[in-house]
């Protein structure tokens, strides 16, 4: 596949969206038949054994999306980077309001991460039909008396660890389970590219 000039297409990419020309795959959103939107997630142990897992948008992020293009809703200006520890596979219907009780998030001390919110998206600029954070990767330094297990990560308008609040636009179950030490540290990033068949 190449990938796609956003820029240049972002009006058709627009009607597309509005008139329902989108379909949900386990790839990613294909719009128009053709194009195809994927959101990746990039982890690492200690700087170490990246892993690539792809991304469930949900319900509730996909209505953002369409809300905030085509609606009146305001575009959310920081989204926040949270992990989970249930072994849960995200579905469709899963919510910012639910992403705690079903993943069990990841919180502080004594079990969790030390740093006292979830950690910020800092994207970059997008560029070549990508945008991600890959160059400024979310740090969680971990906490733990024993071993702590990291199934999935979620991508969340809100910073507040463990909230029911929010918008959650994205959402992972990793293909192996991340156990870590205390003092570790897990690195996340995610990124998304939409490409042209």
């Amino acid at each position: 596949m190449k990938q796609l000039n956003v820029r240049k297409h972002l009006k058709e990419i627009q009607q597309f969206l509005r008139t329902g020309d989108w379909q949900e795959t386990a790839e990613g959103l294909i719009i128009h038949g053709s194009m195809l939107g994927v959101g990746k997630y990039y982890h690492t142990v200690n700087g170490r054994d990246e892993q690539v897992d792809t991304n469930l948008i949900p319900a509730e992020g996909i209505a953002h999306i369409l809300n905030v293009v085509f609606g009146a809703t305001a575009k959310v200006s920081t989204w926040y980077l949270a992990p989970y520890s249930n072994n849960y596979t995200p579905t469709s219907t899963v919510t910012a309001a639910t992403f705690d009780s079903l993943g069990a998030e990841l919180a502080g001390a004594p079990e969790g991460y030390t740093e006292s919110t979830r950690r910020e998206w800092v994207d970059a600029a997008a560029s070549a039909g990508k945008i991600g954070n890959l160059s400024s990767r979310a740090t969680f330094t971990i906490v733990t008396a024993t071993t702590i297990n990291i199934n999935g990560a979620g991508l969340l308008s809100s910073n507040v660890k463990e909230g029911t609040t929010g918008t959650l636009a994205s959402m992972t179950k990793f293909a192996s389970t991340r156990t870590l030490n205390n003092t570790d540290t897990f690195e996340l990033g995610y990124e998304v590219e939409l490409t042209d068949s």
